[in-house]
């Protein structure tokens, strides 16, 4: 099979994956075995090839927002037909004994493994999965546009409910990539005031395009004080930006899996009963709801599609903030 091969971590301009051959993976007991129809491109996957992620091991084949068709079951795996459409996240696996996984939070399982980090992910024509690691995806979505849903909608997802926001309140979205273009809209559909921040022209006129009521740059003020925002950028220098148009007793919610530095700031900007929270991967629950919610508010997203062969061209885009939103690497 095809696959987009790392073999060394290097910048996204020093093209560092590589088209080869390689056997088509067997699975084992509890696994099943996916055709790959298409896979999301995301800001982990840069993290990854670039090395500002510690990798198990090397080669190591990315992509983590796969969706396709089960094409073989291994023994003891019972969950999905021959045919049957899934798709496939971030989450690979967790011990399933610690105080964590017995309590429902296997995001936070010291011994989880993650999709396209520790196994191989679905920059490639066929993967394996644990079965229960795999999730029916509505009929409402294309193979492509189900993608974002898979990792920026599923941590995004989980970030919006980590930060409180009810009904009627303002929310603010710092970055406007693949994961907020889907956040803004399930907000939306909860009866939020969802106001954007980023610099992108193309990304503002999305957002503006989706429902936000307010739309400026970081460091720019909307109307008034929100009582929840989500950082999506990797830059930790947003915090203080962010916490200064915070609500009192609003909750800020890091969503990236990495960020530069967060500066020192006074203490007046978390005064007030202000909250500063992580979110740290997801769950197989998360995945679930979010898939359902997508279809339920008839979620739009928008995914540029090229071949696998491109994957470095369009990792390299990304970074360059040449992305309208998503992206999804499709297999012919």
């Amino acid at each position: 099979m095809k696959v987009m091969a790392l073999e060394s971590t290097r910048a996204i301009e020093e093209r560092p994956l590589a088209l080869v051959d390689v056997e088509i993976p067997t699975p084992a007991p509890g696994e099943i075995l996916i055709k790959v129809a298409a896979c999301g491109v995301c800001h982990t996957d840069l993290h990854t090839v670039e090395g500002d992620l510690q990798l198990p091991a090397l080669p190591l084949i990315p992509g983590h927002q796969v969706v396709g068709r089960v094409v073989l079951n291994g023994a003891e795996a019972s969950r999905y037909a021959i045919g049957d459409r899934v798709g496939v996240t971030w989450f690979f696996s967790s011990c399933g004994s610690c105080r964590f996984c017995q309590e429902g939070r296997q995001n936070l399982c010291e011994n989880a493994q993650f999709t396209g980090l520790h196994r191989n992910g679905g920059y490639a024509e066929y993967m394996v999965v644990p079965e229960g690691s795999a999730f029916p995806v509505p009929d409402s979505f294309s193979d492509a546009e189900a993608t974002p849903l898979l990792c920026g909608g599923v941590i995004g997802y989980r970030a919006l409910r980590l930060s409180g926001v009810k009904p009627g309140q303002g929310l603010g979205l710092y970055g406007f990539g693949n994961s907020a273009h889907i956040v803004i809209q399930i907000a939306i559909s909860m009866g939020c005031r969802v106001a954007v921040f980023t610099r992108s022209r193309n990304h503002q006129e999305l957002a503006r395009e989706l429902g936000a009521y307010w739309v400026g740059a970081p460091g720019a003020s909307p109307p008034d004080p929100l009582e929840a925002s989500i950082i999506f950028a990797p830059a930790g220098e947003l915090v203080p930006t962010a916490l200064k148009d915070l609500a009192k007793g609003g909750t800020l919610t890091l969503a990236g899996i990495t960020m530069t530095r967060i500066p020192g700031f006074d203490y007046d900007l978390i005064y007030g009963e202000r909250m500063v929270r992580s979110v740290a991967n997801t769950t197989p629950e998360d995945a679930e709801e979010l898939l359902k919610q997508a279809d339920a508010a008839q979620v739009k997203t928008v995914v540029e599609t090229f071949p696998l062969y491109q994957a470095n061209e369009v990792l390299r885009m990304m970074k360059e903030s040449k992305l309208r939103a998503g992206a999804a690497l499709v297999m012919e």
